[in-house]
């Protein structure tokens, strides 16, 4: 376990890591620096700061795979593991299917193309199970859409034959799906803090009527409101790891789209027309957003899922203190 001292030079050496590099340069400077290890050792730690740190950076890295690897309890701690294929866009459940063959409808991160072993969750009659599979099987394509430099490729088998693979444990997956939601609403709300600062430094220097646009109520509005979504989402995270649950997890990867959402559409108005163009730099972050809200569940259909079972469910939980 880390004191907090180490903690502090932790979080410097992913910060500087995060800042200087992206991809496949990004796994192997957060490898050098020991997320991996603190992955196993300290997940709370290791997620919230990486994951931050990326959505900020607006980099990308396997560091996603890592996480989904780590729940499921596949392969050693290092980014030398198995690529792990993910469920598509808009799903959170294991993106395999087994029945007398294989079926894979997934994506991979943009190093699952060069992984020398690549292993597959997939939904059985038995259970899940994880399933290696050769690459050579795989239909990979890249994904082009919104947000190209994410990296994302497709992954697709059809009625391939399997080898043997690993039965999960009752539980694990959906803990994976857990962990990993609390990964991407860190990335997202990292992302929206940086939104959130480019449009405040421009409100301070964008002049109007002889003053700066930032002293206009309107503008201090959706700042202010911006500001509050993003410490909503980043305290109902804290919370999520507190509590442990899945509900609570899929609440704060729902508050997280929103809250990025909230501050992609306010900092562009603040931005006004300087935020659409490709030389300002927060297109990539609303393109990246707008993936990123998909991974897993996004904000709407979480919500709609976690409402739903309250009302099946009956009486309303504990509320959690934020």
């Amino acid at each position: 376990m880390m004191d907090a001292a180490d903690r502090d030079l932790f979080a410097a050496a992913v910060r500087r890591a995060t800042e200087a590099h992206t991809g496949t340069a990004l796994d192997a400077a957060l490898d050098e620096v020991g997320w991996h290890d603190a992955l196993g050792a300290e997940p709370r730690v290791a997620v919230s700061l990486s994951f931050e740190c990326q959505g900020a950076c607006n980099a990308t890295s396997s560091a996603l795979g890592s996480v989904v690897r780590a729940g499921l309890g596949v392969g050693p701690r290092s980014a030398e593991g198995p690529a792990v294929v993910l469920p598509a866009l808009g799903r959170w459940d294991p993106p395999g299917t087994l029945a007398e063959r294989l079926s894979i409808r997934g994506l991979g991160m943009a190093a699952l193309p060069m992984a020398e072993h690549i292993v597959v969750p997939v939904r059985g009659g038995a259970g899940d199970l994880v399933v290696p599979v050769p690459r050579g099987r795989l239909t990979l394509a890249h994904v082009q859409g919104l947000d190209p430099a994410l990296g994302l490729v497709t992954v697709e088998v059809d009625g391939a034959h399997v080898g043997s693979g690993g039965v999960l444990a009752t539980g694990t997956w959906a803990a994976a799906v857990d962990l990993a939601r609390l990964a991407v609403g860190h990335e997202l709300v990292g992302a929206a803090g940086a939104m959130l600062e480019l449009a405040r430094v421009h409100a301070l220097e964008r002049e109007q009527f002889g003053r700066p646009i930032a002293a206009f109520q309107a503008v201090r509005h959706r700042l202010a409101d911006t500001l509050v979504a993003i410490e909503g989402a980043r305290a109902l995270l804290d919370a999520a790891w507190d509590d442990g649950s899945s509900d609570t997890a899929a609440m704060a990867k729902a508050m997280a789209g929103r809250a990025a959402r909230v501050a992609a559409r306010h900092c562009q108005q603040v931005l006004a027309g300087i935020g659409f163009t490709t030389e300002h730099p927060l297109h990539r972050y609303v393109r990246r957003v707008l993936v990123l809200d998909e991974l897993f569940g996004s904000a709407r259909a979480l919500t709609r899922v976690v409402g739903n079972a309250l009302v099946v469910g009956g009486p309303l939980p504990a509320p959690v203190p934020l």
